[in-house]
């Protein structure tokens, strides 16, 4: 009998390491996978695999176990995917990583809405206020971590934007009913907010930098919404969510460091001589009390950017040793601390600085109005160009799944990409359609609390009942009562806060700005 090496009757080639289909895009461009040890403690599919289970066995059983092993755990678990998601800007490219959840995050959550939080106080007063931006805080934090947990909560399937987690929590009509509105309104009503602001900011710049020097024939504030929008749609050209992680970025940026500066402007200026720490009251007891609910409104308002989690989430590689949920709640975690760096000092502040005085455009009407001639022109200006910048960025990650739905229509009848030129048109379209809204309807960014009564449910309310639905707690269980009364709590106060709402857009006749500056 022939005796030969026990490795030379048997040879089997190692089977390579094949990654999930899911990262590979367009560009072929991948995640860069940390190199991370499992913990000993935490059971795995292929835990049983080790080195005592292997020892007794021959050497060529053993090399199938290992790169058995090494497979599964690069694998994971296979994902139905929709070939369709490698043509959509949300989902074409899936490189992304913890450091790009932390930018978008972080220009999604931070932006011209913080600036008005100090208007809520005025109604609230100090204890009010602090507690409930504080509850507001932790509430919005925790429907955040369900959102990134929900994300693969079914083995096999990812829910890469909202409103699939929501047909697939509350059914396929439902669902659409429930969440499509809201986050329609969040991303297509923030872009033409975004416009408004913006625009009025650059003409404000203009002003500030030019001076007496300013030609008798300056452009009118339509002019400055379209040099505004014209910005936008440029930049808007980048391909999908990924490729705009270094616009978020400088988004990020200038929103922490205008926020900054506003503040400490306004804290470092003598106070005005008549002001008052005093909530304001109404003259009637319903007035005052419709007054509260709209300056809650505003505080449920500046915690908008939920409903562009799920879609976050959804441009990094997922695999069983590595789920998209670590890295993207590490990120978010580094995002929200920012968060609060920067809106309780501009909340707390702000109302030290100027107390039941805040005019209704929030910081900057402040500063212009009260500090225009004490605070160097420079930084003036200068606070209001990265207010620019921030608007330029937040336009796109709020306008992304606008992009998305156009071309998801379009492949979807076509069963092809979109082409560059089709791609443009679209962005095109939805640039000059927010400049008309804007123009048509003035009024909308002053909205704040009717619109955080709107759109509160896609933050506070949709994510608990849907832990619930997808989740499956114990019913009656702890767990169970306590999403399904916080969900429910959420929806009252959706109710509530629109009452609210509109209750102050009626009062005020309509005429409320953002920001207007004194004659």
């Amino acid at each position: 009998m022939d005796e030969r090496p026990e490795t030379e009757l048997i040879s089997i080639p190692a089977t390579p390491r094949v990654s999930t289909p899911e990262i590979l895009t367009p560009s072929g461009q991948r995640s860069p996978r940390p190199a991370t040890k499992p913990s000993s403690a935490t059971w795995t599919p292929t835990s049983f695999i080790s080195p005592r289970f292997l020892s007794p066995i021959g050497t060529p059983m053993k090399r199938v176990l290992v790169n058995m092993k090494g497979y599964l755990e690069e694998v994971g678990h296979l994902t139905k995917l929709n070939p369709q998601d490698a043509w959509l800007p949300i989902t074409e490219s899936r490189n992304g990583n913890a450091h790009y959840a932390a930018f978008h995050n972080l220009n999604a959550g931070v932006g011209f809405q913080a600036l008005v939080l100090p208007v809520a106080f005025a109604f609230l007063g100090w204890s009010w206020g602090i507690l409930s931006l504080t509850i507001a805080y932790c509430w919005q934090l925790y429907t955040l971590w369900i959102l990134v947990q929900l994300h693969e909560a079914v083995p096999g399937k990812r829910y890469n934007r909202y409103v699939e987690l929501a047909q697939a929590a509350f059914g396929e009509r439902l669902g659409v009913w429930l969440a499509l509105f809201p986050t329609v309104y969040l991303s297509a009503g923030t872009a033409t907010a975004l416009i408004l602001i913006g625009g009025e900011t650059m003409k404000l710049f203009f002003q500030i930098v030019c001076g007496p020097l300013c030609t008798s024939n300056p452009l009118t504030t339509v002019e400055w919404y379209l040099v505004f929008t014209s910005l936008c749609i440029v930049l808007s050209q980048l391909p999908n969510l990924n490729s705009i992680a270094g616009l978020s970025l400088i988004g990020a940026v200038t929103a922490i460091t205008y926020s900054t500066m506003v503040w400490v402007l306004s804290v470092s200026q003598t106070r005005p001589a008549t002001i008052s720490y005093e909530p304001l009251s109404m003259p009637t007891t319903s007035g005052s009390l419709f007054a509260v609910l709209n300056a809650l409104g505003i505080i449920a308002f500046a915690f908008r950017g939920h409903n562009l989690v799920l879609e976050i989430q959804s441009t990094m590689p997922s695999t069983f040793k590595h789920p998209a949920h670590v890295p993207m709640w590490r990120g978010a975690k580094i995002s929200y601390f920012f968060i609060a760096l920067c809106i309780f000092p501009i909340s707390i502040g702000g109302f030290w600085a100027y107390g039941n005085l805040m005019p209704s455009g929030g910081m900057l009407a402040a500063l212009y109005a009260f500090h225009i001639h004490d605070i160097p022109r420079g930084l003036l200006a200068t606070a209001f160009l990265l207010v620019v910048f921030s608007c330029l960025s937040s336009f796109q990650i709020y306008s992304m799944p606008a992009f998305d739905s156009f071309e998801a229509g379009y492949t979807s009848r076509t069963n092809k990409p979109c082409s560059i030129w089709v791609r443009s048109g679209f962005r095109v379209f939805f640039g000059f359609v927010s400049f008309f809204i804007g123009v048509a309807l003035p009024f909308l960014s002053s909205l704040a609390g009717l619109l955080g009564g709107l759109t509160l449910p896609v933050t506070f309310a949709y994510p608990c009942f849907m832990w619930v639905l997808i989740k499956k707690p114990a019913k009656y269980s702890f767990n169970w009562y306590f999403h399904w009364g916080l969900g429910w709590l959420g929806v009252a106060f959706s109710l509530a806060f629109s009452i609210g709402g509109i209750w102050s857009m009626v009062t005020n006749g309509l005429k409320l700005k953002f920001f207007k500056p004194p004659n």
